[in-house]
């Protein structure tokens, strides 16, 4: 089996998507019988180890991200590959170049819809375009043999736009990369901070939909006993004393061992679509208090951590103080041990197998949620 990812969101400095294809990558090239290539935007047409870089121009200020603006250059690549299927990670050209290649191949392609489109657009533009937004969506995803969506609540948004055939395919964590034993011991000294000061962490791009505010606002509320790492590019340059600021983009490893060392991850974003820094602070052994809201409640249990209401600095700052009355310690041990059973990427590549047979006509026992 021959399988085909392309792609545009993929950068150096790039999230879940290019976590989610690397993962993918190195474990589907140790399956015997299976074939894995990856086509991803750069600056001239190359390949090496089975990744496909195909000419885009570089976004002005886009952190490394290039947009495809021509169609043929993908679909000529695919042509010349002739997968067995392909897997789209994008909602932009490059899956209109997969649905091309689809008619000269006549091969399954599977939609992976990792963003939600509509959402991000309002974000940006306001709610005057969503209607637009909501029709592209549905016509795009309508095309796709199946769709994948990494959550309950992005399905639910798929199938509420009447796209079908759409399955849930959670996303996966590096289990030996984020885990307790990256933990520094050091990282209080280096900080400045007292040994009995609990150390709270949030590692991401200082986006909007973060809603890094509510986590200052906690911070003043919850005051010197708690100290709050903020890790990540675009991080405010304002923060209250009892906050620490790594205001640049940090490879895995170093992500790793901040997770580690800290007591736990507080994150307030209440849009996300699935929330992998949350699986890789579990992993690493640390509980989470997050906003009971996008995926976060479907990855979040109770023996994880808590949610509270979004968008409440209060609310926030209470369940880290509950949070602490409990044991963290062990909170952080079940986080890990709930990882290990249900976000290993072994276990998501074999469920991704599953998806890949059933549409080439070899079904595995698999239920649509539309």
């Amino acid at each position: 089996m021959h399988i085909a990812d392309i792609t545009m969101f993929y950068a150096p400095a790039s999230g879940g998507v290019r976590t989610y294809l690397d993962a993918k990558h190195r474990r589907l090239s140790t399956r015997p019988g299976i074939r894995h290539s990856l086509l991803i935007p750069g600056s001239h047409l190359s390949e090496q180890d089975g990744v496909y870089k195909v000419p885009a121009p570089a976004l002005p200020f886009g952190k490394g991200y290039r947009f495809p603006l021509r169609l043929a250059p993908w679909r000529n690549v695919l042509q010349d590959l002739q997968p067995d299927l392909i897997e789209v990670g994008d909602p932009y050209l490059t899956a209109w170049a997969a649905l091309d290649a689809r008619r000269q191949l006549d091969v399954p392609v599977i939609g992976f819809y990792h963003s939600d489109l509509p959402l991000l657009v309002s974000n940006r533009m306001g709610n005057w375009v969503t209607n637009n937004v909501e029709a592209y969506v549905r016509k795009l995803y309508g095309n796709f043999d199946r769709v994948l969506a990494p959550s309950q609540v992005m399905a639910n948004k798929l199938i509420g736009l009447g796209v079908r055939n759409v399955f849930v395919q959670p996303l996966g964590v590096d289990l030996h990369t984020f885990n307790p034993g990256a933990r520094d011991p050091g990282l209080r000294a280096e900080l400045g901070i007292d040994e009995n000061t609990r150390l709270l962490i949030f590692a991401g791009r200082g986006s909007k939909e973060k809603n890094l505010p509510v986590l200052l606002d906690c911070m003043k509320r919850l005051g010197p006993r708690y100290h709050l790492l903020l890790v990540g590019s675009s991080m405010p340059a304002q923060v209250p004393d009892n906050v620490t600021v790594v205001d640049e983009f940090c490879p895995a490893a170093q992500v790793a061992r901040l997770l580690a060392s800290a007591d736990a991850l507080l994150h307030a974003g209440d849009q996300e679509t699935f929330g992998l820094v949350i699986l890789e602070a579990m992993a690493s052994g640390i509980p989470v208090v997050a906003v009971a809201a996008g995926a976060f409640q479907e990855i979040v249990t109770d023996q994880c951590g808590l949610l509270c209401a979004p968008n409440n600095p209060l609310a926030m700052a209470n369940a880290v103080r509950e949070l602490f009355s409990q044991s963290s310690v062990i909170l952080g041990e079940q986080a890990r041990q709930h990882v290990e059973r249900h976000y290993a990427w072994d276990t998501v590549v074999n469920s991704l197998l599953g998806h890949y047979h059933a549409v080439l006509g070899a079904p595995w026992p698999l239920t649509a949620n539309g």
